[in-house]
């Protein structure tokens, strides 16, 4: 074991170092290579917004307040603190005055009423009034519709709409 922290990179052995400060005994070999690769961005994108600053100021180079700046900034951009806890404290308190609404008691889950569930009528048929009156005979010709109707259908279509009927899913018994 002592061989391999002999062959690791410093950076790696500080990373190792602080694993098992924070109690952290035992991960994978590739937990510190991510720790590094994470260390590392994080540092390049310090540098680069206070190289960014140090420009603004008409700097020659970066010093120590543009790096604190450059960390100040990304930490009030990455994190941020939660309110206190007598404002959260308060607004608990605000909405549990609000009663919550009466549910139907009933046994199993209990469900939304059925105008919000898919158990009510889903879809609708429509179908023309059949007049019965008129005897139905079947020919050949009556199969195709006819695309241009007589006035007297076009009629009759108008004194008999087309009634809307719906019918609700209802559960077979399985066989």
């Amino acid at each position: 074991m002592a061989d391999k922290d002999e062959d690791l990179p410093r950076d790696a052995k500080i990373v190792k170092s602080l694993l098992k400060s924070m109690g952290v005994e035992d991960y994978e070999p590739r937990v510190i290579h991510k720790f590094l690769e994470l260390w590392y961005r994080y540092v390049v994108e310090v540098l680069t917004d206070a190289q960014v600053y140090s420009e603004h100021a008409s700097k020659s180079a970066i010093d120590c307040d543009d790096v604190k700046l450059a960390i100040q900034s990304k930490v009030n951009f990455s994190f941020s603190q939660p309110p206190p806890r007598e404002v959260l404290l308060e607004l608990a308190r605000s909405r549990n005055k609000i009663p919550l609404p009466k549910t139907i008691a009933g046994p199993g889950i209990p469900l939304p009423p059925d105008k919000d569930t898919l158990l009510s009528p889903n879809y609708q048929l429509v179908s023309p009034k059949k007049r019965p009156s008129q005897p139905m005979e079947e020919t050949e010709d009556e199969d195709v519709a006819d695309p241009n109707p007589s006035q007297e259908d076009r009629t009759d279509m108008q004194q008999n709409p087309q009634q809307r009927v719906s019918f609700p899913l209802v559960k077979r018994p399985k066989s």
